[in-house]
């Protein structure tokens, strides 16, 4: 019989996505105050693979990602994406854009072995956490490089996107050299 061990600490990463880039800095800010210092954050990326958020977010939108220095417990993902939820929540109240959703934070985490996106929305590949929070392998580690499956976003398959989450994981593997 296997027996049952506890979860090695995850990197946290946000995917933040916005049309509106001067609410980058003040969104950066509130995570940090959430989640804890950033250690990397991405370039922004033009986000023009679906339309599917203009709608209800507006057109030219760019994805932003931020790691964050402090590893969590793996286990700690739903409670972070209902804590993304209520900041956008807020972020809509104040309804300084015009729009309905002027931010859209998409929280997950890295292992040496996958990408892992936290989601309010069912699916047939998407495991139950707990408040109606999903889990999703979005990308695998595999023959030295992270590799999208079939359900996988099309920016989580582009190069720039593999490329941050390769930087991620050095940084990752070095913090868990460290720690133990």
């Amino acid at each position: 019989m296997a027996k049952a061990l506890s979860a090695k600490p995850v990197k946290l990463f946000v995917g933040m996505l916005t049309g509106f880039p001067d609410l980058i800095d003040e969104t950066k800010d509130i995570l940090i105050s959430n989640f804890g210092s950033i250690d990397l954050e991405s370039d922004r990326f033009k986000f023009d693979f679906t339309d599917y958020y203009e709608k209800e977010m507006g057109p030219g939108l760019v994805r932003k990602f931020f790691s964050f220095t402090p590893l969590i417990s793996p286990e700690d993902l739903a409670g972070i994406k209902l804590k993304t939820n209520e900041i956008e929540e807020d972020f809509a109240r104040r309804n300084e854009t015009q729009v309905a959703r002027p931010i859209n934070l998409d929280p997950g985490y890295l292992t040496s072995a996958k990408v892992v996106l936290a989601t309010a929305k069912d699916y047939s590949h998407r495991i139950y956490l707990k408040e109606g929070i999903y889990a999703e392998a979005t990308l695998r580690y595999f023959q030295g490089a992270y590799q999208p499956w079939s359900w996988t976003y099309p920016d989580y398959k582009t190069p720039e996107y593999l490329r941050f989450f390769h930087r991620l994981r050095k940084i990752y593997l070095a913090q868990i050299a460290h720690s133990g």
